[in-house]
């Protein structure tokens, strides 16, 4: 199909379906630009555009901070953490030291605030992450995008108020909104709720497995042997199977 024919089906609110290449991030073909080089899917744009400006009115300036993280990006992320080359954090924002953890627990300290390369939802085009720019810039606010920043007293107090309020009218929610056992608490993290469905509903752990399976992934043979608790644990953010 060609990209044309995908900003077809989604302008026109048919069913839309991504192929593995795309669902893994392995391919944009089902992105347009948006702006400062993010990436949207196409039915995505106009609706996060509408919300944009409803913000704006109530003094809230709503800026993506990332969006498309292809499956190379999301693998550098992934091995310079394994390796301790980028820091491990606990819940708490504490670091973990990575030569402290058997392979099974560095998996699990790693998907608690990135997710596994060809597992991120950022792969989609459904997902991204906001923060108020104005309100970072006025208060000359070193951004981290951390949970604190979010709370009453931060820089995006306010939007994550507002988030909670009012995005659902235009089609998002928070994925991450709770910690259940998964993905740390991430009260930045948007999901166009419809388009996201529909790609969990199609996502394929055999194909993951086998992408995986040649890729250079630090901590492998760990990482397939779990891969499909991982997913429903982490990427679907659903906790620990029982």
């Amino acid at each position: 199909m060609k990209n044309n024919d995908n900003q077809d089906l989604i302008t026109n609110n048919e069913s839309f379906h991504l192929g593995t290449r795309q669902i893994l991030g392995l391919e944009r073909s089902h992105l347009k630009e948006v702006n400062h080089n993010h990436f949207l899917q196409v039915g995505v744009i106009e609706p996060f555009t509408k919300m944009q400006k409803a913000a704006i009115k109530d003094g809230i300036d709503i800026q993506i901070c990332s969006s498309f993280r292809d499956f190379d990006k999301q693998l550098s992320i992934w091995n310079r953490k394994w390796l301790g080359e980028l820091p491990l954090l606990s819940l708490d924002d504490e670091i973990i030291d990575p030569n402290s953890l058997t392979e099974t627990e560095k998996i699990h300290a790693i998907m608690l605030w990135s997710a596994l390369p060809g597992a991120s939802r950022h792969h989609w085009g459904t997902d991204f992450d906001i923060y108020d720019k104005n309100e970072v810039e006025k208060r000359q606010h070193k951004f981290r995008l951390v949970p604190s920043e979010y709370e009453e007293q931060g820089p995006c107090g306010a939007l994550s108020n507002w988030i909670s309020k009012n995005a659902s009218n235009f089609g998002f929610y928070l994925p991450y909104r709770d910690y259940v056992g998964g993905v740390a608490r991430e009260p930045w993290h948007l999901s166009h709720e419809k388009s996201a469905k529909e790609i969990t509903s199609q996502f394929a752990i055999n194909d993951l497995y086998a992408q995986l399976e040649q890729t250079d992934i630090l901590g492998k043979n760990q990482v397939l042997i779990c891969l499909e608790d991982l997913v429903h644990q982490y990427t679907f953010n659903l906790g620990p199977k029982k």
